[in-house]
């Protein structure tokens, strides 16, 4: 297996793969692939039996997982990036695992495992919606995750700490402490526009936070869509990264 990311602000892995190996991705999730690529879909992908893809889908993650596998000879498979971001390699493994916001995994190699990660409900709060849900990537293999905008690095020390948007939470080990609170103070909360809850993450642990979380990039895009209001969606990008609009970005 060899890979390699091409492209820019919208980039695309392509994925070469010999005689008998293979790539596990959601269902529907590749964008080409080359005509020696024999691709099977089924809900044992990414799991351990039907436990495990009950776990999988209460990630955030599809049921049905499709498997690309090389035939009769060498061949290719790609997958694009949804909007502009980056896609990042992480090699897992026992002890190495990774928190990944709900739409971050793009595809990944056989031994893989996707599973719930962290959940909690935002019903309760002034904004509605599913919640904030991150997927666990388990197992030992190599798996590729798609993050948006810019990304950047913070390499925390045990007992550092860091208050995040939630959108704006691309990726983390999962040897780092997690958790989302409540913005304090009734002023901040209901008229700081920043959004009724933040993320607190606490090293020891590496994270990826992503410049642009979908709600931002509606709100930038409203104003010149047919029937769009951007009042409104600037309302929900205010309120997303909690909330409904949360529920946009980490799944529907």
């Amino acid at each position: 297996m060899e890979d390699r990311i091409q492209g820019t602000v919208l980039p695309v892995l392509e994925i070469a793969l010999q005689p008998g190996e293979s790539v596990v991705s959601e269902a529907g999730e590749f964008s080409w692939m080359t005509d020696t690529i024999e691709m099977s879909t089924g809900a044992s992908g990414a799991s351990k039996g039907l436990f495990g893809a009950i776990k999988r889908v209460a990630g955030g993650s599809s049921l049905m997982m499709s498997t690309y596998t090389a035939g009769g000879g060498p061949g290719m498979i790609a997958f694009a990036a949804k909007v502009p971001g980056k896609i990042l390699p992480v090699d897992v493994a026992p002890g190495a695992e990774y928190m990944v916001h709900r739409r971050g995994f793009m595809c990944g190699l056989p031994g893989i495992e996707i599973s719930a990660g962290f959940q909690q409900s935002f019903r309760s709060g002034i904004f509605g919606g599913e919640g904030f849900i991150l997927q666990k990537l388990g197992g030992a293999a190599r798996a590729w995750v798609e993050l948006s905008g810019e990304v950047l690095t913070y390499n925390l020390a045990a007992g550092q700490t860091m208050r995040v948007h939630p959108g704006h939470v691309g990726m983390f080990q999962a040897s780092v402490s997690f958790q989302v609170i409540r913005t304090p103070g009734l002023a901040n909360r209901y008229f700081g526009e920043d959004g009724h809850h933040m993320a607190v993450m606490t090293g020891p642990g590496s994270v990826w936070l992503q410049s642009m979380p979908l709600p931002n990039l509606a709100a930038a895009l409203a104003p010149y869509l047919a029937g769009g209001t951007s009042s409104a969606v600037t309302a929900g990008a205010a309120g997303g990264v909690a909330g409904g609009v949360l529920g946009d970005l980490f799944g529907k």
